[in-house]
């Protein structure tokens, strides 16, 4: 299975290069790879010492930032090392300050994990949430560099709990230690004999929790508000937007305003976006010599600021719950004590389920879901209100993971 796997994973390479041709996303994760090692020889000096830490993409990466800003400050002689494996992280935290060294993660070849971890030369390794690549932990092991998991989810239809799952079983012999986010993550790994592990939570909240000890003001969106009830719509994808622009067409008056901004900004979808709502809108790109306060809707065709905007919501709706895997991320309008509404597709998200459970986010199906809700948020401020105090409550009691994992390190 281990010689079918690095197989696939070589021609995975060749065609990635074929479908470059065609797919703007495939091109820059093509092309992103091509100076990896390069980059590494010129960041990376032969007396470095270093620490690497692996994120999928944008969300892991926000993840274990708590964790790399701590380790940054107990070792400070070295250098960090963040690598990517999706362009969705990587091209938008290219030029984070946190790392010394930001790169795509090379594909998973023999070749690669050797030659990688041979100018990276780390002391530690943490992977964040997922993703284990068994070429790049086999050569961790071999050289037994100290490799860590944190903020885990195991799941039963993960390829180490089936039949054909072997190499990857072995494969996790490389982490010295799990720290995972629930007890059901333990006892899957404690079903294949594994006993370094430790349920730490999610340093997701500790993420989010930090986001009110900062300066989130924007002028230009307090002056969109104009003071009246706002609902951000965050990382809407076409379905989302579908069902929120015939409430904005439909049933919306002025005294409720609407902030979108959409998980794809390419410039076809925004038009259609646009095209789609009927009231008064502008776009962040336009925005220079408006009037922002006589707008009701104000799309965000531009990405880093979403965060901030929250800060300004009454109710958040979060997209995504229409597709697959599902919802995006709802811990940050969360920590600001406001309602969510997210779609119908949440299970794989075990704070989107509780969050829904304990009744601080709403799921819904349909348009008519959505009209029931808003209207009940919109104009019953003690609805509003307490909804939102369990959202804020529900992320100030799941903070810690990151002090777990750096006092079990110590």
């Amino acid at each position: 299975m281990f010689f079918l796997y690095n197989q696939i994973v070589f021609t995975a390479g060749f065609l990635l290069k074929i479908a470059a041709l065609f797919s703007p996303k495939m091109a820059l994760f093509v092309k992103g790879r091509k100076d990896v090692f390069k980059t590494l020889e010129e960041k990376i000096q032969p007396n470095d010492k270093s620490i690497w830490f692996h994120a999928a993409s944008l969300g892991e990466y926000e993840q274990g930032l708590p964790v790399i800003e701590k380790i940054k400050e107990k070792f400070p002689s070295h250098k960090i090392i963040v690598t990517f494996f999706s362009p969705s992280g990587y091209e938008v935290r290219k030029n984070n300050t946190v790392a010394d060294c930001t790169v795509y993660l090379p594909l998973d070849t023999q070749k690669n994990a050797k030659q990688f971890i041979e100018l990276a030369k780390p002391e530690l390794v943490f992977f964040i949430k997922y993703e284990y690549w068994p070429n790049y932990l086999n050569e961790l092991k071999k050289r037994n560099i100290k490799t860590y998991l944190i903020s885990g989810i195991l799941r039963e239809n993960q390829a180490f709990f089936q039949w054909y799952g072997g190499f990857y079983r072995k494969a996790l012999n490389a982490f010295d230690f799990f720290f995972v986010q629930n007890e059901s993550s333990k006892q899957l790994l404690q079903s294949l004999g594994y006993q370094n592990v430790l349920v730490s939570g999610d340093t997701r909240f500790d993420r989010v929790s930090t986001i009110l000890e900062k300066d989130n003001t924007l002028d230009f969106i307090a002056e969109f508000k104009n003071n009246k009830i706002t609902i951000v719509v965050g990382s809407s994808w076409p379905k989302d937007e579908e069902i929120i622009a015939q409430y904005i067409n439909e049933y919306s008056n002025e005294n409720v305003k609407f902030i979108i901004a959409p998980h794809n900004i390419k410039a076809e979808q925004i038009a259609n976006l646009r095209a789609l709502i009927t009231k008064p809108t502008v776009l962040f790109s336009e925005k220079e010599h408006q009037s922002l306060s006589d707008q009701q809707v104000f799309i965000i065709d531009t990405i880093g600021i979403l965060t901030k905007i929250y800060s300004y919501a009454d109710i958040a709706y979060v997209g995504g719950g229409y597709g697959n895997p599902g919802v995006h991320n709802i811990l940050e309008p969360a920590t600001f004590g406001i309602p969510i509404v997210i779609g119908p597709n949440y299970s794989h998200f075990a704070e989107a389920t509780a969050l829904v459970k304990l009744e601080g986010c709403v799921s819904i199906e349909n348009n008519k879901d959505l009209l029931e809700t808003f209207d009940d948020l919109i104009y019953k401020p003690e609805i509003r209100f307490q909804k939102g105090a369990i959202c804020r409550q529900f992320v100030q009691q799941n903070k810690g993971a990151t002090a777990i994992i750096l006092n079990h390190l110590q």
